[in-house]
Order: structure tokens, then C-alpha cells, then sequence
């Protein structure tokens, strides 16, 4: 598998899917100019831990917005976990009996706020390692889903000019690309699209080949054009 070596030649989405197609396991590393670095861990293609080089939010934060634990609960289980080196989540379960779901929950939160954050990095050499260590705390049990990491991502694809609208008439064509009835409401209408879009749509096919996905690309146009053409 090779990868390209700038991420301004891709983009996050594009690289996380390239790994999942192939069942990769290790780290896919970006290193900006300016010396930050930034890890995603996969296994199987599937994201199961994220390092950011900066600001997010931490456990605590989340499950603070959550409501999930009050002030005094984050700061004592916080200020044990660092005395015995133990993974704060780790401590809240096991010492304050929060439970396992809603600090699974908050954590997974976590990866996704990091990814997002590298996200929006313009510009950083890129390379791929099966060597480096997966962090303590790591999802290996339960790894993000590819809806999770894949779906709304930029792609690189996204950057290159959109083809020209399908132009569908008025007469049943629409009506048979819907699979409705003519004369159909525009709340079935509305139902039928989001049906329809949800399962041909390209970001939720991140294993589709080349060709496939150009099939599920003209298929996803023809519903919106159909359904354009029946609610403008």
C-alpha cells in the first residue's frame, strides 16, 4: 500500500480509508513542519486510538458537559489516577463507580475530537509504522466503526469540480427513480430520498472499490436529481 507522502496531496478521510480497505494495522503518523506529531493507531483498519500534538478535550471535560460525574468526583478520581499512574477512566469505574458505558462513551468522544482536530491540519509529512506502541487505554476491544471515522470526513475527491446536474422531467421518471407512486406527498417524497440516499451514498461504502464507487456516485445523483426535480 503506498500512501502519499504530503497530507496536502490527500486528505485524513482519504488516508483512514485507504487503511481500512486494506485491513492495516499500525500507525499512520503526520509530522508538521513546525515539529508537531500526530498518531492514529489502527488494527484491522479500524481506528482504535488517536495521539494529538495539542488542545482537546479531555475525559474529565466531557463527561463534565455531560453531567456525568460533578467537579468534586473528576478532580478526587483525577488526582488518584495520577498517583497511581493508573488511566483516569480506569479509576472512575473501578474506584467511583461510574459506569463502564458512559466512560466508554466520553472516550470514544475523545478519539473523535482528536481525529476532527487533525482534521484541519493543512499540511504534514506522512507515513505509515507498524512498530510504534498503541497508548494505554486504547479501544482494542471495542475500535471506532468506519461510520464513526469515515463518515462526513473531507475527501479529496470533494476538491475537483462537480458534475453537471442530472436533469430529470416531471413526467414518472422521478416518481420510478423514487420507487413512489405519482403524485406521491412531499413528506413521502422527503421519507423515500433519505431512504434511498442512505444506502447508496459513497461515504458509507468505505470498502467499495474504484468502480463501485463510481457507480454508488451516479446512482446517489440520480436520487437527488429525481427528488430535486419533484420538491422545487
Amino acid at each position: 500500500m503506498r500512501l502519499p507522502g504530503r497530507l496536502k496531496a490527500t486528505t485524513l478521510g482519504d488516508l483512514l480509508g485507504a487503511l481500512f480497505r486494506e485491513s492495516s494495522t499500525g500507525t499512520l503518523e503526520l509530522v508538521e513542519d513546525r515539529g508537531r506529531t500526530h498518531r492514529v493507531h489502527v488494527a484491522a483498519g479500524q481506528v482504535v486510538a488517536v495521539e494529538f500534538d495539542g488542545a482537546t478535550p479531555s475525559l474529565a471535560e466531557i463527561l463534565r458537559q455531560d453531567r456525568a460525574a460533578d467537579d468534586d468526583v473528576l478532580r478526587r478520581s483525577l488526582l488518584r489516577a495520577m498517583a497511581s499512574r493508573r488511566l483516569h477512566g480506569e479509576v472512575l469505574v473501578a474506584e467511583f463507580h461510574l459506569a463502564p458505558s458512559i466512560v466508554g462513551a466520553a472516550l470514544r468522544r475523545q478519539v473523535l475530537a482528536r481525529l476532527t482536530a487533525i482534521d484541519q491540519i493543512g499540511d504534514a509529512r506522512v507515513c505509515f509504522r507498524v512498530t510504534v506502541r498503541v497508548p494505554r487505554g486504547a479501544l482494542q476491544e471495542a475500535p471506532l466503526e468506519p461510520r464513526e471515522f469515515l463518515h462526513g470526513r473531507r475527501r479529496a475527491r470533494a476538491r475537483t469540480p462537480a458534475p453537471p446536474p442530472v436533469r430529470v422531467s416531471r413526467d414518472a421518471a422521478p416518481w420510478r427513480v423514487l420507487g413512489l407512486p405519482q403524485g406521491s406527498d412531499a413528506a413521502a417524497i422527503k421519507r423515500a430520498y433519505r431512504r434511498l440516499a442512505r444506502t447508496v451514498h459513497p461515504d458509507l461504502h468505505p470498502g467499495a472499490t474504484d468502480e463501485e464507487r463510481r457507480a454508488l456516485e451516479a446512482r446517489f445523483v440520480e436520487l437527488t436529481a429525481a427528488y430535486q426535480s419533484l420538491v422545487a
